[in-house]
């Protein structure tokens, strides 16, 4: 345990054999475990994951990317975890960050740690972020901090970190299956007026790392525009 913290890393894996190895190498060793959620991969990921060593669970149907870490924070909760770090399989986020998302929380400073890869426009387009993306996350960001009275860099990283009271003071088990499960989490966790951190992460878009298409980031800008509004008017509190 780290400083008498149980602290456990989670992995919402989908098709991620091809990066799963070099993540996993990079994790830093506070973690006491690293359970990986495998969302009925075709590539043999859950395979991979267990010759690894890491506690592997199996979707049999595909459950989404919000359904995939419901399971994930169930699990990690039934093993005792104090703190829970969210780290994508696909390399997307540099998992040696890790560790600075943990310490947040272990040290008292905050309930919840997220990521962000937003601190100038030229290093987000330059790590490949495309400019499409970039501008939505610029546009939803502005529009969630005017209506939750935030200063977040960035709403939308999937590298995130939880403390236990967080994590078993949210009803998330309500939030979507699909990607806007983070942003409906992030305007929970607001209204129970935990303390949000942000740890600065380099953008890392390459070909084996996953990505919603333009298609799947236009319902995803819609319903966070949506849990945004039902914020303001109270739905969330």
């Amino acid at each position: 345990m780290y400083k008498n913290k149980k602290i456990i890393a989670v992995l919402p894996a989908y098709n991620a054999a091809k990066t799963l190895a070099r993540t996993v190498a990079d994790i830093p060793d506070i973690f006491d475990e690293i359970i990986l959620v495998d969302d009925a991969s075709t590539d043999g990921t859950a395979d991979l994951a267990s010759n690894l060593g890491l506690f592997v669970v199996r979707h049999t149907q595909n459950k989404g990317y919000g359904g995939n870490q419901k399971t994930c924070y169930k699990i990690a909760l039934e093993h005792g975890a104090e703190v829970v770090v969210m780290i994508h399989p696909d390399y997307q986020y540099d998992p040696k960050l890790a560790r600075y998302f943990a310490e947040y929380i272990v040290d008292g400073y905050f309930d919840v740690v997220l990521g962000n890869r937003i601190r100038s426009r030229r290093e987000s387009l330059a790590g490949g972020m495309p400019a499409y993306k970039y501008l939505f996350n610029r546009l939803l960001t502005l529009f969630e901090n005017i209506v939750s009275g935030q200063n977040l860099g960035e709403w939308h990283s999937g590298m995130r970190a939880y403390s236990k009271q967080a994590l078993t003071s949210v009803d998330w088990l309500n939030n979507s299956d699909d990607f806007v499960f983070d942003s409906q989490m992030l305007f929970k966790m607001i209204s129970h007026n935990f303390k949000i951190g942000e740890v600065p992460v380099p953008v890392l878009y390459f070909k084996e790392a996953s990505s919603i298409d333009f298609r799947r980031s236009l319902k995803y800008g819609a319903g966070t525009i949506w849990c945004g509004l039902k914020y303001l008017f109270g739905a969330y509190r």
